[in-house]
């Protein structure tokens, strides 16, 4: 067997960013050829890849990048396992450098993007690998996408975690700034009513008329009732009839008026959300390791 040297692990090190003792196995597995050690390393960070793909992978971070003159920008969200990998410094990196490429890229179809090549010479999808390798979590970029405006994108990310991109009318950076720190806190579901889902509307009402059903009161005065929880829904669910964020006393109708500004779309990320999570119950599992080393 080779003399693996400290200098070639330390070199092997920075040119694959793995632990020590996992650089100094492929060396001595390569018989102390740099080149092969580093093969090696790259097949077997895309065998834990793959390895780790089926893994649940719910948080993350969102990220947003925009043109120069704000007219467009792009949001997304890359999803690792578990919080303390999301704030890791590598991970912000890939995912800097995804939302770099996808400015730049004229297909933001997620295989097409992960092909595109990094600054680093290598390709999203090497980059992802690479980072699989190091941090031990599945990894991946789940969402994409891209808005545009005639005035000006408004965008907003608190801690990383939510992200939202807001079509403005006008170039208002502050009010493109002020509803997109709105829509982060107050989730609307749509900008205006006639924009809600009529099989969301549909279903809400139902539930109402189960609620009341057992209240005891006339038909009609039910119908009265149903009706109006309806209304709340749809006042509390729609952009524009929300209170103002910063100033409750007002709509973000009248706050856009004030302004001769319209908002022509929306988009809201949150990390993780429609992620089915993995629920542990950790003194179970205590005891099944318990149970299983007797």
């Amino acid at each position: 067997m080779a003399n693996i040297s400290a200098a070639l692990v330390k070199e092997l090190r920075e040119r694959t960013q793995a632990g020590m003792m996992e650089c100094k196995r492929a060396l001595e597995a390569a018989n102390g050829d740099l080149e092969l050690a580093v093969e090696a390393m790259r097949k077997s960070g895309q065998a834990k890849a793959a390895k780790k793909s089926g893994r649940i992978a719910a948080e993350g971070m969102v990220a947003i990048i925009t043109n120069q003159d704000a007219t467009s920008a792009i949001m997304l969200e890359v999803n690792c396992e578990t919080d303390f990998v999301a704030r890791d410094v590598n991970f912000v990196g890939f995912v800097n450098a995804v939302a770099e490429c996808a400015l730049k890229a004229k297909d933001l179809n997620l295989d097409a993007l992960m092909l595109e090549t990094t600054g680093s010479g290598k390709t999203l999808t090497q980059l992802r690998e690479d980072l699989v390798m190091k941090l031990g979590e599945n990894i991946h970029v789940r969402r994409i996408e891209k808005l545009a405006a005639t005035g000006i994108v408004g965008t907003y990310v608190h801690s990383n975690r939510i992200g939202v991109m807001v079509s403005l009318s006008v170039p208002n950076k502050e009010l493109g700034k002020d509803i997109a720190m709105h829509i982060a806190a107050s989730k609307p579901l749509a900008i205006d009513a006639e924009d809600l889902p009529e099989d969301l509307l549909a279903s809400e009402e139902e539930i109402y008329k189960a609620q009341f059903a057992t209240s005891g009161k006339p038909p009609e005065i039910i119908a009265k009732m149903v009706g109006g929880r309806l209304q709340k829904f749809i006042s509390e669910s729609v952009l524009l009839r929300q209170p103002f964020i910063k100033d409750p006393d007002i709509c973000v109708n009248d706050l856009l008026k004030k302004a001769n500004a319209k908002v022509i779309s929306f988009v809201r990320y949150e990390v993780g959300e429609g992620i089915e999570k993995k629920s542990t119950d950790f003194a179970s599992e205590v005891m099944a390791q318990v149970e299983g080393k007797k």
